[in-house]
């Protein structure tokens, strides 16, 4: 019971307070502090604060008075401009455009002023260095120790090892891509080709089957040119079948075209030619070449039979 009237006392002062903030709100709006619209609370401006003596007691706390060895800190002015550079912006400055020395954006001007400003220090400290006797060359023999330790030195070269050779093998592997390819589209036009001229072949023999093709000149095949072959006109191969004898040789055999029936019939002519006659008499003498004596022929069995006979008695 104690707890239960506890909240409800809470909940009671709660709705209190926020009649009263309801009410200082009219009241406010009432009086014209209020505008209409979203009223939001703004923080007041912050006041800088220039507290110069403060400034110099925290730089007198951490300064530490060192020698020039230790910091080896140089405030100069940029070093000579070079003769080259110097007469150009002698020539920009006539022309009234010196504005380009001050551009930040010029990378080549604001690296050139970094190395002039760098040259500038190193002329004015070297003397300081020799005169307080720190060398400042590196000596012949001097071997300075690496970052980076030997082992972790050999992981990094074999991983470029490894990693030049798995390129070299990719570039092979793609080169042998590459060739089996082009060998596969080089076969394909070989048997490309070799179906094309069959099929010309078979269209060909079929015209001249039909008799729209006279010749037959789509069966020769000359092929290249053999050892010790002669050549005709324009290199062509000379003999039975080619080059300069191609068509009289092809006339001897097929003829000169026309009708070829009744070509072997007799006529007046044919029966009075007798130039191609023989007799069926045997040709006198033994045989051989003219004017010399030919070997005589064995002669049969009976006369052999009756030569022996004969002399028997």
């Amino acid at each position: 019971m104690a707890a239960t009237i506890d909240s409800d006392a809470e909940s009671v002062e709660s709705f209190s307070g926020s009649d009263d903030s309801d009410r200082e709100l009219m009241e406010a709006y009432k009086s014209g502090l209020l505008k209409p619209g979203l009223n939001i609370e703004l923080p007041a401006p912050r006041q800088p604060i220039n507290n110069v003596a403060g400034l110099k007691q925290k730089l007198a706390d951490f300064r530490q008075d060192l020698d020039w060895l230790e910091h080896l800190d140089v405030t100069t002015d940029p070093a000579p401009m070079p003769a080259a550079m110097a007469e150009v912006a002698n020539i920009e400055a006539a022309k009234g455009t010196t504005g380009r020395d001050l551009d930040v954006h010029n990378d080549f001007q604001r690296e050139m002023t970094f190395y002039r400003q760098a040259q500038a220090a190193v002329i004015s400290a070297l003397p300081r260095l020799q005169k307080l006797g720190v060398p400042t060359t590196r000596p012949e023999d001097y071997f300075a120790e690496m970052a980076k330790s030997d082992v972790h030195m050999k992981k990094v070269r074999e991983r470029l090892l490894s990693k030049q050779q798995g390129l070299e093998r990719a570039e092979k592997v793609r080169k042998v891509r590459e060739m089996r390819k082009y060998g596969k589209q080089v076969q394909q036009e070989v048997l490309l080709k070799r179906q094309r001229e069959k099929k010309e072949l078979i269209k060909s023999v079929k015209e001249y089957r039909k008799g729209k093709i006279d010749n037959l000149d789509f069966l020769d095949d000359e092929g290249p040119l053999r050892k010790g072959q002669p050549t005709g006109k324009k290199g062509q191969p000379t003999g039975k079948k080619g080059g300069a004898n191609r068509n009289s040789y092809k006339q001897k055999k097929f003829g000169f075209g026309g009708q070829k029936k009744r070509s072997k019939w007799n006529t007046e002519e044919s029966s009075a030619d007798m130039s191609g006659f023989k007799s069926g008499k045997k040709p006198k003498g033994p045989p051989g070449k003219k004017g010399q004596k030919g070997k005589q022929p064995r002669p049969g069995k009976n006369r052999r039979q009756k030569m022996k006979g004969g002399k028997r008695r």
